[in-house]
């Protein structure tokens, strides 16, 4: 169907007393469902409720952004001098080069930030920076699963999707993880970025669409007949119920039954939420809807935020989308400057509105704001031997991140890369050490949170992982 799925609730209580046949099938085994539909219980008091995962793809120049080298304009047109060869996605090893927007001290803790981020850089005492990030691939989808699942290979749960088998369901009426993608595109891998891998099925996250149809055939179509729909939500009621008696609840049979019943309910809730047109227009105009560049990272963090206020527990935003040729992500290897303004004009403002925004309603003592990137780019350009190219190749070795809220120590930077940018140099931090932090914050011990799978008892963190402990008030 196309245009914007809406309807009242008189027409909807109409529709329910026959088109909610099937999804009524699962109140029939409400009864007999196993544990794994409740939460488990928290090791520990939590200081977040809640998750909000700003996802940029495709490789953040951390030294044109929040790792301030001045080093590097005195190095810049020069030739690497370490021996160690770094492994780099082209291992084309340019000259040095100098970051392309200026460093400034922001707030009262001082932080270095560049002018990239003008507008994230006015809540600098809000941000918790990792300046030592390291990942074991310089390839982006390597790297991107082991940013969201602990592991570089395929088939393994996602963050969200570990955080909803942990904790469960705050609300009936929304999906307990959902992803909000770019609005030019999904990322490279498209769906299996948010794969509730091993986990049961009923954990995967839920992406909404940019359009007006968020969750596309969520409704009926209008040309399908009462009588006709009746008739065909009985007879699926019927199959299943054979399936059932024959293979008993098995995962995929009591996902269904779930999504039946999550979509009558938010076949209510959804219109409601997703219609923006309820905040005010000092809010819209904060949150960079009125600008062209902004409007459509901004609406997704908007509707992040009304998300989480709901019951939500992880949320993510992508910014970016596939990769190839124009390239529509932070993939910057030919022109940084180009692509990197480019990018950071379309999330800049609308992040730092969700920042203030969570912070004057009160919720950002118990929300975890997560601002990633799968690596770095390379503090000399992607050039032949002895050229000054304009683009930064993929860089493991050393990158950062950014959280925000939940008990962390804000305006603090943690870890060092050397005096380049290119290594991580004091207090390494590794994927499974950035994944055990947030599951601690989320009162999960995450030696703890597991599932057993083909004769493993299976971890976010693998067999690794060490609270960041410095970083937590």
């Amino acid at each position: 169907m196309s245009g914007k799925q809406t309807c009242s609730r008189r027409e909807w209580l109409e529709w329910s007393s026959h088109g909610l046949a099937g999804a009524a099938l699962g109140s029939l085994f409400a009864a007999d469902r196993p544990a794994m539909a409740s939460p488990l219980s928290p090791h520990h008091p939590a200081q977040a409720k809640r998750v909000i995962h700003i996802c940029l793809m495709g490789g953040l120049s951390h030294v044109d952004s929040f790792d301030y080298k001045p080093e590097l304009g005195r190095f810049h047109g020069k030739p690497l001098q370490y021996t160690e060869r770094p492994a780099t996605f082209f291992n084309r090893i340019g000259l040095l080069r100098k970051n392309d927007w200026a460093f400034r001290q922001h707030g009262q803790s001082g932080l270095w930030i560049s002018d990239l981020f003008p507008h994230i850089a006015g809540m600098a005492d809000e941000l918790t920076v990792i300046r030592s990030m390291v990942a074991d691939s310089a390839n982006h989808t390597p790297a991107t699963f082991q940013q969201n699942t602990g592991f570089q290979l395929n088939g393994f749960p996602v963050m969200g999707s570990w955080i909803s088998y942990g904790l469960g369901h705050e609300t009936e009426d929304l999906p307990t993880y959902v992803v909000l993608p770019d609005a030019r595109g999904y990322p490279a891998g498209g769906t299996i970025n948010w794969s509730n891998g091993f986990l049961p099925s009923t954990h995967q996250g839920v992406a909404f669409d940019s359009g007006d149809t968020p969750i596309p055939d969520l409704f009926p179509p209008s040309s399908i007949s009462k009588e006709t729909d009746l008739a065909s939500r009985n007879l699926l009621k019927t199959l299943n119920q054979q399936d059932l008696k024959r293979h008993g609840l098995e995962d995929v049979v009591q996902a269904r039954i779930r999504s039946h019943e999550l979509a009558a309910r938010m076949q209510l809730s959804i219109p409601e939420i997703t219609d923006l047109s309820h905040e005010t227009s000092a809010t819209r105009e904060m949150y960079g809807l009125h600008q062209e560049t902004s409007k459509d990272f901004g609406k997704n963090c908007l509707l992040g935020r009304r998300l989480l206020e709901r019951g939500v527990r992880f949320v993510q935003l992508i910014s970016g989308g596939s990769f190839g040729s124009p390239r529509i992500n932070w993939d910057g290897h030919e022109d940084m400057p180009k692509n990197h303004a480019r990018e950071a004009e379309r999330v800049d403002q609308p992040v730092a509105a969700l920042l203030k925004d969570l912070k004057q309603r009160g919720m950002l003592e118990d929300t975890l704001v997560l601002f990633t990137t799968e690596f770095g780019r390379t503090p000399y350009t992607q050039a032949d031997a002895n050229k000054l190219g304009s683009g930064r190749d993929h860089n493991m070795y050393g990158f950062s991140l950014w959280m925000a809220g939940a008990g962390l120590r804000p305006g603090l930077a943690y870890g060092q890369t050397d005096e380049i940018g290119w290594k991580a140099s004091e207090d390494p931090v590794h994927w499974h050490d950035f994944h055990a932090t947030l599951l601690q914050r989320l009162g999960m011990d995450h030696t703890k949170l597991s599932f057993y799978h083909n004769g493993i008892e299976r971890r976010l963190t693998n067999v690794h992982g060490e609270i960041i402990q410095k970083i937590l008030a």
